[in-house]
């Protein structure tokens, strides 16, 4: 029962922390409003207005009860009835009350003032809204009825309109001065957030400067060390796989010299082969030691990249449905080389590849199937890691270091995407690309 209830308070809670501060901040104060409202309202506001109306209708009844004794000058007694008593009487003989109903149920002085009429025995009608500062009440008396003008200071008070303005002023005030108060607070938060998020993607964060209270501005300089060491890591690893690949190019080409100086072809043929291997390996290599390339974003259609590197494949087997005039901001020389590996797999291990690229919400959606062997499901986490390779139903891979896939894994994740693998509709292989944008 508490776990449900607590989970039910947590649902409908806000989910950004700026929203909740101003709730830990606004909701006493408001709370406090209400109550100190209610307070007054009913302690104060409600019991004056009732004596006050109370007062009113008991002249009322008492001008009917000596209107009703008085046998000769009657006009008189209305004359001194205004004079004294500060409202307007007027008699309609053979008239009937109006039948149209012109109270309000949500206002505290018709609620009053009908209260009060009822508990005296009077059939009456009023109307509070057609005049801006008096009551029209009509009374029946015999055959016709009396119609008062009264003044509505008499049945309620003007200073609850000061108390109204003097209680909710300095709330709104003080909500106002927690709101900037709050911005401030937070935008440290958020802009730490955004930070992490572009470096996640692995755009270029700049000079980061923490700011904002002591733990948030303690977390942006730890924050900030890590990235640099995470960069300094990167730098080692791609220095050291791009060093070793040059430096083995120069051992290859000495021996590739070597090679056109041996007779017997088979052995030469048989070494060449070897040579050439390695040189694939190599290029492998340093396609993966560059995919961390501080290439900048840029803003490019999508739909007309895709189509050019297809177009340059220049092979029938490549079918695509490809959906028009997409813009997606990203690094696009990297996605190239993303799509290409993917691409390249696909017509190394199968003959027919279907490339598909659909818009989403905010989600742009790249599938890319093939007809080959496919991969075992329990190896779809394992093909991502640099260097692993599968033998089982993938053909040769004697040229391939295992490489294609980590690096297209990379690419995509630095742009904030998710690459997924399944069965293809072909029968073989099937890779599913998130881009948000």
């Amino acid at each position: 029962m508490f776990y449900g209830l607590n989970k039910f308070v947590k649902s409908i809670l806000p989910k950004r922390l700026f929203y909740r501060a101003l709730l830990i901040v606004a909701a006493p104060i408001i709370i406090l409003q209400i109550t100190i409202s209610i307070v007054f309202f009913d302690s104060l506001w409600i019991k004056t207005n009732k004596g006050m109306t109370n007062a009113l209708i008991g002249e009322i009844k008492f001008f009917l009860d000596a209107y009703d004794n008085e046998d000769y000058n009657k006009e008189n007694l209305i004359n001194l009835f205004e004079e004294h008593h500060n409202f307007t009487v007027k008699f309609i003989s053979f008239g009937d009350l109006p039948k149209q109903d012109m109270e309000r149920w949500f206002s505290p002085m018709d609620r009053t003032l009908r209260r009060e009429l009822k508990s005296r025995n009077l059939s009456y009608w009023f109307d509070t809204t057609k005049f801006k500062g008096l009551i029209e009440l009509k009374i029946k008396h015999i055959n016709g009825y009396f119609e008062f003008y009264i003044p509505k200071e008499r049945v309620t008070s003007t200073s609850a309109r000061l108390f109204a303005l003097w209680i909710t002023f300095p709330a709104f005030l003080l909500i106002t001065v927690a709101l900037i108060f709050l911005k401030n607070q937070t935008r440290p938060i958020v802009n730490l957030a955004k930070a992490s998020e572009k470096f996640g993607r692995g755009e270029d964060v700049g000079e980061f400067r923490p700011s904002g209270a002591l733990e948030i501005r303690q977390a942006g300089f730890e924050f900030d060390r890590m990235r640099k060491r995470i960069l300094r890591h990167l730098n080692q690893r791609s220095e050291m796989l791009s060093g070793i690949s040059h430096d083995l190019r120069t051992p290859l080409t000495r021996i590739k010299l070597q090679l056109a100086f041996i007779k017997d072809n088979n052995i030469s043929k048989k070494l060449s082969e070897d040579i050439e291997e390695m040189e694939k390996m190599l290029n492998e290599y340093l396609q993966f030691a560059s995919s961390t390339s501080s290439e900048k974003d840029e803003s490019f259609n999508i739909s007309k990249t895709i189509k050019s590197l297809i177009k340059k494949y220049d092979n029938a087997l490549i079918s695509s449905d490809i959906e028009e005039n997409i813009n997606f901001n990203g690094r696009k020389n990297l996605l190239l080389r993303c799509l290409s590996n993917i691409i390249d797999n696909g017509l190394k291990y199968g003959k027919k590849v279907t490339f598909s690229l659909k818009k989403l919400n905010k989600i742009i959606v790249l599938i890319i199937d093939d007809d080959g062997p496919g991969i075992p499901k329990s190896e779809y986490s394992n093909v991502f890691k640099p260097f692993y390779k599968i033998n089982k139903g993938r053909g040769d891979s004697k040229s391939s270091v295992g490489l294609g896939l980590s690096i297209a894994s990379d690419v995509v994740r630095s742009h904030g995407g998710k690459i997924d693998l399944s069965k293809s509709k072909l029968g073989g292989l099937s890779v599913k690309i998130s881009l948000p944008f």
